[in-house]
């Protein structure tokens, strides 16, 4: 399976990249998010993948982050949804929202996003509620967690390793102490993307 990707692009359309690696154009479908990470055609770029193996169909789609190749996988894994509505659904909000829209059981913003209609962000919001890591604001959390743990488990969940997470959230904490939980994950993932 192919995991990852590094090349140069070499042609760029909304939601499709075609990335030449050694030789090879690999055509890539990838969501709106990642689609403004890429640079113009010659340009290197690096994709996670995910490999979809069809018996008509092998079709690739890049990530420019692990965060949004992880809760894509979630989206896959939720009955109905395929990858290709998985992609759109990482198309109409960014991952941090989408994340936090699920753990609040926000179906109103879910149904926002173009081909999801309420029965399918409901049982995207039932079945992924608790597999993001993220507390719903105005929920306690775990007697033994704070907000430190709340916030490394939200970041471990979307892919990040622990102790690279861990330095990112202390950093953040220490400079911002008394932000709210979205303002610290939300600075903990700009400081990962560096």
């Amino acid at each position: 399976m192919i995991a990852r990707l590094a090349g140069t692009v070499l042609e760029k359309q909304p939601m499709r990249v075609v990335l030449d690696v050694g030789g090879v154009g690999y055509d890539v479908h990838v969501p709106l998010s990642s689609f403004g990470a890429i640079g113009e055609p010659g340009s290197t770029l690096v994709l996670r993948v995910h490999t979809h193996v069809r018996e008509d169909a092998l079709v690739l789609y890049g990530f420019a982050s692990q965060a949004e190749l992880t809760i894509f996988e979630k989206l896959i894994s939720v009955s109905g949804i395929g990858p290709r509505l998985a992609l759109a659904v990482l198309s109409g909000l960014p991952p941090l929202e989408l994340a936090s829209a699920i753990t609040r059981g926000d179906v109103g913003q879910l149904t926002r996003i173009p081909g999801i209609g309420k029965k399918t962000a409901e049982r995207i919001v039932l079945e992924l509620k608790d597999k993001l890591g993220l507390a719903a604001p105005g929920e306690p959390a775990e007697a033994a967690s704070g907000p430190r743990e709340d916030l490394l488990s939200a970041l471990v969940n979307l892919g990040y390793h622990r102790p690279t997470a861990e330095k990112a959230v202390d950093d953040v904490l220490k400079a911002q102490p008394d932000r709210d939980f979205e303002v610290v994950l939300r600075a903990s993932l700009k400081r990962l993307s560096r």
